[in-house]
């Protein structure tokens, strides 16, 4: 089997099982990469990690890219960030489809009840074998700590990540900073200007307004909410609150990234060609960033600076992984029955290395007889 096929296979499979957001998507790309086929280390994904939380866009798919450019170069990278998210846009494709003939979302709350306990599970398991690696010394243990208080104190996620990179790199290399004369300014990126008026729907527009928000945006499904109802409801006024809320909840509940969600408004706006500008629009600043970004990873872990930050970052993107689980936890383990799917599911990842996949198309079953018998 070629490379190119291999990545396919293994992201084709992922865009299909991967539900619980970028934290469960990151940790059954572990599990796949790096404890069963081995292409890459511990130490690699981590900086992965760090990567893809470096520069915009959504983690995950920028996982899938970096991934395959690894494995197979260019091809490899279009191949593996294509077949991650082409499930899902596939699904909400068909979604938008039934929501612009019937106006009402199909409800698959049965399904994420059996499966939200084993993403729980798989993502404790991806914590426990990438903290050992990104854990490195008392200053990673202790700024990984400090972040997890102050994301439930509601301090910014991307400033909580980008200060613990500094402060770490900081003082690891205090002796150095003290030699040095150089002053690093940080410029804010800020968003590309588009006119304030109220403008008549067009294809062009769609497109790049999804381009501007593929290209600056950072961080949670809420900030995503932000940008689209910005543009898409106050500004122009294409979207109402109530069709903005059902696009963000389709991206949800399917598997795969978020942005899936360009493709759900591109439909309902301009139809099969509006999916396609809106989808290609806001997934194609990810590939440019990663094929940018991705040769240089190498280098920054060379670099005592680029590498204590590095450090400081992946601690404080799995101290944040760990703070989004705390929360689905308290949101997904509600009854006895789901304390026991997490449980087991947990017993078989850790103990008897059972294969993800099959966990979560378990966890599904029971979401489906749960259904059934209520």
């Amino acid at each position: 089997m070629s490379k190119i096929t291999e990545i396919a296979k293994l992201f084709l499979k992922l865009g299909t099982i991967a539900f619980g957001g970028p934290a469960a998507h990151i940790a059954m790309m572990h599990n796949e990469t790096v404890e069963k086929r081995k292409w890459l280390d511990d130490q690699q994904f981590l900086d992965l990690i760090g990567a893809t939380n470096l520069i915009p866009g959504p983690n995950s798919t920028e996982m899938a890219i970096h991934i395959g450019f690894l494995r197979a170069g260019w091809r490899g990278l279009i191949v593996g960030g294509l077949c991650f998210a082409a499930p899902a846009i596939v699904i909400v494709l068909f979604l938008a489809w039934l929501y612009s003939l019937y106006g009402t979302l199909p409800s698959v709350q049965w399904l994420l009840y059996g499966v939200k306990p084993v993403v729980i599970a798989i993502i404790l398991q991806a914590l426990w074998q990438l903290g050992r690696k990104a854990i490195k010394d008392t200053l990673t243990a202790t700024m990984a700590l400090i972040v997890f208080v102050l994301y439930f104190m509601n301090v910014n996620e991307i400033f909580l990540l980008f200060a613990g990179g500094f402060i770490v790199m900081l003082v690891k290399n205090i002796r150095q900073l003290q030699k040095s004369t150089k002053c690093i300014s940080l410029v804010p990126l800020g968003g590309i200007g588009i006119l304030s008026q109220t403008i008549n729907f067009n294809l062009p527009m769609l497109f790049f307004i999804f381009l501007k928000i593929g290209a600056v945006w950072y961080g949670s499904g809420y900030v995503l909410l932000a940008f689209l109802r910005s543009d898409f409801v106050e500004r122009l006024g294409w979207l109402t609150d109530q069709q903005l809320l059902d696009a963000i909840a389709i991206g949800q509940v399917t598997p795969g990234p978020l942005f899936t969600t360009a493709t759900f408004i591109g439909f309902l706006l301009g139809g099969f060609k509006g999916a396609v500008l809106a989808t290609l629009g806001i997934f194609l600043p990810s590939f440019i960033f990663v094929a940018i970004s991705n040769p240089l990873i190498p280098r920054l872990r060379k670099s005592p600076w680029a590498g204590a930050l590095l450090d400081g970052i992946n601690a404080a993107a799995l101290s944040l992984m760990a703070a989004v689980t705390w929360q689905l936890g308290t949101d997904s383990l509600i009854n006895i029955y789901a304390i026991l799917i997490f449980v087991i599911s947990f017993i078989l990842l850790i103990r008897f290395k059972i294969n993800s996949t099959w966990l979560i198309a378990a966890g599904a079953l029971i979401g489906l007889l749960n259904a059934a018998f209520h």
